[in-house]
């Protein structure tokens, strides 16, 4: 564009059509479009969907594995992949009932304990994969499988349970501490279960962690590129260790949740949570066109998941067309989100 009182040229500024606009618009907000649309279509199907009790069922149901979730955000951030979560939070579950019905531990015992058990395989999977040099799919995936069978023998693969029979032909005498049940059962203000208040307390530091401190910075920064972080400063080995540590915590701390909830140790208790886990995690990389790890993100992954099988399930879907529905719906919100990346802006 030309000034033709003063003769000079100015710069032009590119103009955005509206179909560019609108492009843009579906990109950032594809998972939230798509949400959106599956809350309109439930509550048409089922009124009973939107209601307030049904709502924070679903918070619920999916805060184990939106904080669960976060952990891994966190191992994804770094460049790596933790694989042992679902495991970890397997075994909590196991150790948090061991320790009060079989050792007679009180919650003010077994909570921290476990915790730190979490964090303990943190640091182990932190040193074969910072250390020893082991690539981090391969040493968590091995801390799974060790996880998974060390978790069946203190109790010869039963379920831990009230009057549990030890091998040795003894009764186990404990019983669960009700404060520690209160963890999965109790609600604040009688309406937000305990659990969906851990879950949005882990999501709120964590996204402030990530996003607003240096330690958040050097976290992506690690997994960007490890060698330019190192010569500008940073402990890599110490950051990356420090994610693994925390997802080790976070999947313990699932664990715990799960445990006060059900009321007791169930081997089977973590079957599905290391895929929902990753499963919200990575649809974390849609939300806003972030196309990153972030805790916001796997949060609303997680919720999203969750709004998607309680509808189902409301709506009498037949079980074995659940995942398919779940993986095409999840395709649908990544290929709108990427799909549009091309667009030009």
């Amino acid at each position: 564009m030309t000034d033709t009182h003063q003769g000079t040229a100015l710069p032009t500024l590119p103009n955005r059509s509206a179909g560019e606009t609108v492009k843009d618009v579906i990109r950032r907000g594809a998972v939230f479009i798509l949400l959106a649309g599956l809350l309109i279509v439930f509550a048409v199907a089922q009124p009973a969907f939107l209601t307030v009790s049904n709502l924070m069922s679903v918070l619920q149901a999916v805060s184990v594995v939106a904080i669960i979730g976060a952990g891994v955000t966190v191992t994804l951030a770094v460049g790596g992949f933790d694989l042992s979560v679902g495991a970890v939070a397997a075994s909590s579950v196991m150790a948090a009932s061991y320790a009060m019905i079989v050792l007679g531990l009180s919650a003010w015992q077994t909570v921290p304990l476990v915790l730190a058990f979490g964090a303990l395989v943190g640091l182990i999977n932190a040193f074969l994969i910072v250390r020893l040099k082991v690539p981090d799919l391969l040493a968590t995936l091995s801390s799974m499988f060790l996880l998974t069978g060390l978790q069946l023998i203190p109790t010869a693969g039963r379920s831990i349970s009230v009057g549990l029979i030890l091998p040795d032909g003894t009764t186990a005498t404990g019983k669960y501490d009700p404060l520690f049940l209160l963890i999965g059962r109790s609600s604040l203000f009688g309406t937000v279960p305990l659990p969906v208040v851990l879950m949005a307390v882990v999501a709120v530091a964590l996204y402030v962690l990530t996003e607003h401190t240096r330690f958040g910075r050097l976290l992506f920064a690690t997994g960007g590129n490890e060698t330019a972080t190192r010569l500008a400063g940073g402990n890599t080995a110490r950051i990356r260790a420090l994610a693994y540590i925390l997802s080790g915590t976070l999947a313990a701390l699932g664990g715990i949740i799960v445990a006060a909830r059900v009321g007791r140790g169930d081997v089977s208790s973590g079957a599905s949570l290391l895929m929902d886990s990753v499963a919200a995690s990575l649809i974390g990389f849609a939300v806003l066109s972030l196309k990153r790890p972030n805790v916001l993100g796997t949060t609303v992954g997680a919720v999203f998941v969750g709004v998607l099988l309680n509808g189902l399930t409301m709506l009498n879907a037949p079980y074995y067309t659940q995942d398919f529905i779940k993986g095409t719906v999840l395709v649908g919100a990544l290929a709108l989100t990427y799909g549009f990346s091309r667009a030009r802006i």
